[in-house]
């Protein structure tokens, strides 16, 4: 029978012929790849020339060619619109993939031609140099110098992280996927329209007789910032909270246990101190006591703007005749109905200017006048009914392909996410990316962003950028393949030009009528930009503390404990919880990505601030000059230099810690 991903693809742009793929193809096309890959790696470990750049670092380039293009496609269905094919698929992958990858490093005689080629390093320069100093650093960090019993249980370490990886993410799809409450018509007193709305339409997708809340960020946080009814908002919050900590079979604590004794055991059989010392080795941070230093000189003034914060809120809710402490559930009620008091800002009243069609259109107009990009929607199919795509060019030239896939459903993980089908690179022909933006905004008609919701948007275009203006030879270096640390400068950056009073003059438009956002509202969103920061500072410090702790020492056998102690150490206000906490902490524990790495966003934060300033500096936020230079330096170098070299050469400095305290409003607390 054929099947589609490996039969050639003859659409457009080399997309996915998403319409002729079976979930069925999915298992024989891994199959032929892996076999195919294996045939290239033994065939580059074996030849008898003599080792060079080209017969085996560029050689293991395009060695994986056809794994890659079936993984491009699978894992990004597997996470934007899962099946219960697709989840039992993943299972199955997750130990043949970690084998496969371990057969590569603990390959003797490949590694011995990577060694040899390091050897003769002082003729290479450029990308090449780069490239194989991140081969041979790739071979050693994954156990290429062990033997014997250390290098077997390595690999056994390894393939139990991936399962448990993947076990962790489905558990927690599980639980977002199967939680609603139901709501009876007076139970939506209170809420706005768009709200109403977006629990009407979550209901007829849960198949339920009326509105219900989901666990869906963009249902759940609006209910719990307009529901008057407290009794409702805690058990939402509870909900929410206990997500991958419900007794059950999909309970992740046991699971997040497991992973953090064999991430130490993995550390220690490499000849690190802890995993936080292995991970952050090649990370920007480089040290967990440079990690803890940013986090706790951002904690202290986040911590007093937070709990100034909460007397007022406490004080609100008494004068409401409430009785007893300010509690998690309370916390954006008040919040929302202190900032419409204070502000004059409702997000109700806003959200008609935020459609998602204006702020496409804003995130599009301002990468073309930032970088001449333009965009052209492409017809489709795409892998689901509600996803879009647009080929993207510079002055006639194709650039990529961009797919866009706001909406929340219930086949989808939660967050937001950008990733790419197929990654730009020069070797052996001009690839050109197909890249992802993947969000979990409620539907509607039309569909109305809340501000956080645009910003969030903005956020991943920033990492599609980063992705559609790569422009190297390797694959190995394309788009995001940067650190950890690194990777969030382009999207936290791109959210600033939402920020911009032009930008939302042009694009913040009331979806019915086409009038622009009123001036005074416009003033009045920009004046509160940095409202309610200590919340979100403390709640997403605690996280990247909590994480620190996990891994910078030894394994703690109750995590959960662990997770308690860091709190009550810091002095976490009583009304504000983790942004993340452990048992759905999907960042730090569905994978290795972000593990001892939550802290990134915040560290990134400390670069996107001092970026941003580059153009106001400047005296124009689309100052042509400097977006050349951010282009040049970060959008199109991918991993080709060190973090640290590329940023100096695009801001000739590296900053401190104060832009980033000005920008949340920290600086006087």
């Amino acid at each position: 029978m054929p099947n589609a991903l490996l039969d050639p693809w003859t659409t457009p742009f080399g997309l996915p012929p998403f319409a002729a793929i079976r979930d069925e193809d999915f298992g024989p096309a891994f199959d032929v790849a892996l076999a195919e890959a294996r045939a290239n790696i033994a065939a580059i470990a074996g030849a008898a020339e003599a080792p060079t750049f080209a017969n085996t670092i560029a050689a293991m380039e395009l060695a994986e060619a056809a794994l890659d293009r079936v993984s491009g496609v699978f894992y990004n269905l597997a996470g934007a619109d899962s099946t219960p094919a697709r989840e039992a698929l993943q299972r199955d992958l997750a130990p043949k993939l970690s084998a496969f990858a371990s057969e590569m490093t603990n390959n003797r005689a490949l590694f011995d031609r990577v060694e040899a080629v390091w050897q003769g390093r002082e003729a290479l320069a450029g990308e090449e140099r780069r490239v194989l100093e991140l081969y041979r650093q790739m071979f050693v960090r994954s156990g290429a110098k062990l033997e014997g019993e250390a290098a077997a249980r390595l690999t056994a370490v390894k393939s139990r992280l991936a399962v448990l990886g993947t076990q962790f993410s489905q558990n927690l799809l599980a639980d977002e996927r199967e939680w609603f409450m139901e709501l009876a018509e007076a139970d939506l007193e209170g809420l706005p329209d768009f709200v109403r709305d977006a629990a009407r339409a979550a209901g007829v997708e849960k198949g339920a007789s009326g509105p219900v809340v989901t666990l869906n960020r963009s249902l759940i946080v609006p209910f719990l910032q307009f529901s008057p009814r407290r009794d409702l908002r805690q058990k939402a919050y509870a909900a929410w909270g206990a997500r991958g900590a419900n007794g059950n079979a999909t309970d992740n604590r046991g699971v997040a246990a497991e992973i953090l004794a064999l991430r130490d055991e993995r550390a220690k059989l490499l000849g690190y101190a802890s995993f936080a010392d292995y991970k952050l080795e090649p990370e920007m941070a480089k040290t967990p006591a440079a990690v803890r230093d940013l986090l706790l000189r951002v904690w202290e003034p986040a911590k007093r703007q937070a709990e100034a914060d909460a007397a007022v809120l406490q004080a609100m809710m008494a004068a409401d005749g409430v009785n007893g402490p300010l509690e998690a559930w309370d916390w954006r009620y008040y919040s929302e109905k202190r900032r419409k008091a204070e502000h004059d800002l409702d997000e109700a009243a806003l959200k008609p200017y935020l459609s998602l069609e204006s702020m496409i259109a804003a995130a599009f107009d301002c990468a073309n006048r930032l970088f001449g990009l333009e965009f052209r929607a492409l017809p489709g199919p795409f892998y689901h009914a509600d996803v879009r795509g647009w080929e993207v060019t510079r002055k006639g030239a194709h650039v990529a392909v961009f797919l866009g896939d706001y909406f929340a459903r219930g086949s989808k993980r939660s967050g937001a996410w950008c990733s790419a089908m197929r990654s730009q690179r020069k070797l052996g022909a001009d690839v050109r990316p197909i890249v992802v933006n993947v969000c979990n905004f409620a539907k509607g008609t039309p569909s109305l962003l809340s501000y956080d919701d645009a910003r969030t948007m903005f956020h991943e275009f920033g990492h599609a950028l980063h992705q559609m203006l790569s422009d190297v030879t390797y694959g190995f270096i394309s788009g995001t393949s940067v650190a950890r640390d690194f990777v969030e400068l382009p999207s936290q950056l791109y959210e600033h030009w939402l920020e911009v009073p032009q930008v939302l003059e042009r694009h913040a438009r009331h979806w019915q009528t086409g009038e622009p956002m009123p001036a005074d509202m416009l003033k009045r969103l920009l004046a509160a930009g940095t409202y309610d920061q200590g919340f979100a500072t403390v709640e997403f410090v605690a996280s990247a503390l909590v994480d620190l702790a996990f891994h910078e020492g030894a394994a703690p056998a109750d995590p959960m404990a662990m997770q308690a102690q860091v709190l009550e150490g810091l002095g976490m206000p009583r009304a504000i919880s983790m942004r993340h906490a452990t048992p759905h902490f999907a960042h730090v524990f569905s994978g290795d990505g972000y593990s001892s790495g939550y802290y990134s966003y915040m560290w990134s934060e400390v670069m996107d601030a001092d970026a941003f300033a580059a153009f106001e500096e400047a005296g124009d936020a689309f100052d042509p000059a400097v977006a050349a230079r951010l282009e040049k330096f970060i959008l199109s170098a991918g991993g080709s230099q060190e973090a640290e070299a590329l940023y100096l050469a695009f801001r000739g400095r590296m900053p401190g810690v104060e832009a980033l305290l000005k920008g949340r409003g920290l600086d006087a607390a």
